[in-house]
């Protein structure tokens, strides 16, 4: 072999003539002759993130929704929600680490859809029974979604819960939205306006079960019915 290189890269001389690098080993060495060799540079490409990735989360959060209403979080699989995405089991951890991180972005998901229906009741100035029936509604009409629901709130009580501190800042929420928005009036047997909105809060969770056990879709007007009891005159 000649150590003379050849002018396009990945090619040496053997027996007087420019040969691809790849064939070296057919040829028989000669000794003391030590053989160059140019390897092309490839460079490694970098891929950004795909376009796709949050159109695909969305997908995924929504196939969660569904697993977690139908099977609770406990027997929600990662492979059900996957084959509701109509995606691998693979690609839905590329997306989320966790069954855990599924569940909160799924919560998150929740609370965008519910804020989009406040805001469109308090442009109209909606009653509040209005307000019970579009937030609650649809929880209402499907008993698998309320006991599951009920279930993961019940579980999230325990600190150690994936969703315990979701639920809290939830639930201050809703209590602090309630007592602004949905009661109404002067105090009432004492009560204050946040009062109120946490005998609402107690009213809506009683509701859930009665509704369960019944079957009945009265518990709004109902609540609603209680809350005009205890509102007090109208502020002025």
């Amino acid at each position: 072999y000649s150590s003379t290189k050849c002018n396009h890269s990945g090619y040496i001389i053997a027996s007087g003539q420019c040969r691809p690098a790849r064939y070296v080993g057919a040829f028989p060495r000669t000794r003391g002759v030590r053989v160059t060799i140019d390897e092309p540079v490839r460079q490694k490409r970098t891929r950004g993130p795909s376009k796709a990735t949050p159109a695909r989360r969305a997908q995924l959060v929504e196939a969660a929704l569904e697993s977690f209403a139908e099977h609770g979080f406990e027997r929600a699989s990662l492979r059900d929600i996957a084959s509701r995405a109509g995606v691998t089991h693979a690609a839905v951890l590329r997306h989320f680490g966790s069954k855990e991180e599924l569940l909160l972005a799924a919560l998150e998901r929740r609370d965008e859809e519910t804020n989009t229906v406040i805001a469109e009741l308090r442009a109209r100035e909606a009653t509040r029974q209005e307000y019970l029936e579009r937030i609650h509604g649809a929880e209402f009409d499907n008993p698998d979604e309320q006991r599951n629901w009920l279930a993961l709130r019940i579980a999230a009580t325990n600190p150690d819960h994936p969703a315990h501190d979701y639920f809290e800042r939830s639930y201050n929420r809703t209590r602090s939205y309630g007592r602004d928005n949905v009661v109404e009036g002067e105090p009432a047997f004492g009560l204050t306006a946040g009062d109120k909105a946490t005998l609402m809060m107690m009213l809506m969770d009683g509701a859930r079960i009665q509704s369960i056990e019944s079957g009945s879709h009265d518990a709004f007007r109902l609540v609603d019915i209680v809350l005009g009891l205890v509102e007090g005159p109208p502020d002025d």
